[in-house]
């Protein structure tokens, strides 16, 4: 069955996945994939990247200024701020009518058991999972915010270790395994709607 006409033809109860893993595990071809089929996302980086605007602060290119404020923000405004924003978000889409919607960038612990909470039964969290030198390799490579083995290595400490990031891949209903081509990577998600009816 192609994957246009499960869309079309799943039923009407409103269902949301939430992708998770880390840099450089191919998150984004999966959330660019369903996004492509008219699938609508909530941007938890996109809150941040918001709020920075707001306060006149400029995004740098190595994404210290990111990595900063999203750790305070989490500080003085609660570790949901990012999660609050994107639930409120994710309700004007199901108002507006929207029967399937993808979350990208759920970071924390916090986080997921947020939406566990408040989308009970209706969200499914999708786990991109790599080989670890493997991802390290693509986020060298990548044209928009490189970082070298070093400097990705120290991100992903930071990220377990400050915004608890392990856990929601952690605690994933299904994973992906993103160390062979973009087409064997679809063919595992197309798979995964499959099951689940999306």
């Amino acid at each position: 069955m192609c994957y246009n006409k499960l869309i079309m033809t799943n039923s009407k109860d409103t269902q949301i996945l939430a992708i998770v893993g880390m840099s450089g595990s191919g998150k984004s071809v999966i959330v660019d994939y369903l996004t492509e089929h008219s699938i609508p996302k909530v941007y938890f980086g996109g809150m941040i990247y918001k709020e920075m605007e707001k306060r006149g602060i400029e995004r740098t290119p190595n994404g210290e200024s990111e990595k900063h404020f999203r750790q305070m923000i989490r500080e003085t405004e609660g570790a949901d701020w990012v999660v609050r924003q994107a639930i409120a978000e994710t309700k004007d889409l199901i108002s507006a009518g929207q029967k399937r919607i993808v979350l990208d960038g759920v970071y924390s612990w916090t986080e997921y058991k947020t939406l566990k909470h408040e989308f009970p039964g209706i969200i499914t969290f999708i786990a991109v999972v790599a080989d670890k030198n493997l991802r390290y390799e693509r986020v060298a490579k990548r044209p928009v915010r490189p970082f070298d083995s070093k400097a990705i290595r120290e991100r992903d400490l930071s990220e377990i270790e400050n915004l608890e990031k392990g856990g929601p891949i952690a605690a994933a209903d299904y994973y992906l395994l993103n160390n062979s081509t973009v087409d064997n990577l679809y063919s595992q998600l197309k798979s995964t709607l499959n099951q689940i009816n999306f």
